[in-house]
């Protein structure tokens, strides 16, 4: 007789949405064990809503799962997701500072770093959302001088692409453009973000 796989809730930054029910899908039968809800994207620039956020929705549904994942890397939480993970029973997060590392996989992630400290990365989601989340959500519709103030210390806009589309990826170079600031593109697929969602799935005893 074949184990059922433990039932898993991914509770996850809406930027993530679309991605994770991707990899659900191309999991086939296994991903019938694994739930998705997801706090809103916006709380990409909000750091202080999510554990909140997720607080509301582990005390609804959580005990309904025998593992949760956090999709989140830190986010800007300072640390302070980390140790709601460690005070909780069967949490464990995506690994990494940001989603971005996790798409471009933890050392590629650093060296990017190493190499343009002044860095600012953009994903599918975020170039599809760039004047919601960026232009509006900074205030920059608004007040065009901040933009100046925000960018001053970065260099270039790095695309990390989960797709191959043309579109996005003009749509990227128009979003440096708009920003002052040198353009590179790197496809990177879903990175660990896929093998992550794999091994905590379905691996008896998994770790992120």
């Amino acid at each position: 007789m074949v184990k059922a796989l433990p039932r898993t809730l991914i509770i996850a930054c809406g930027a993530l949405a679309k991605e994770i029910l991707h990899l659900k899908k191309m999991l086939g039968s296994a991903g019938g064990s694994i739930d998705l809800q997801c706090l809103p994207a916006n709380y990409h620039n909000r750091p202080d809503k999510i554990i909140p956020g997720l607080e509301k929705i582990i005390a609804s549904k959580g005990s309904s799962y025998e593992r949760i994942l956090i999709g989140y890397g830190d986010c800007g939480t300072g640390g302070q997701l980390d140790t709601f993970i460690k005070n909780n029973k069967n949490l464990l997060r995506l690994p990494g500072a940001h989603c971005y590392a996790f798409y471009a996989g933890l050392n590629e992630f650093d060296a990017l770093m190493e190499e343009e400290l002044g860095s600012f990365f953009l994903t599918d989601y975020l170039v599809q959302f760039f004047d919601t989340l960026i232009i509006k959500g900074f205030g920059i519709d608004r007040y065009p001088d901040l933009k100046d103030m925000y960018f001053a210390n970065y260099k270039r806009v790095v695309y990390l692409a989960q797709s191959e589309n043309e579109d996005l990826q003009a749509r990227a170079q128009a979003a440096a453009d708009t920003l002052g600031l040198d353009y590179e593109y790197r496809f990177t697929g879903y990175g660990e973000l896929a093998f992550t969602i794999e091994t905590f799935s379905i691996s008896e005893n998994a770790n992120v």
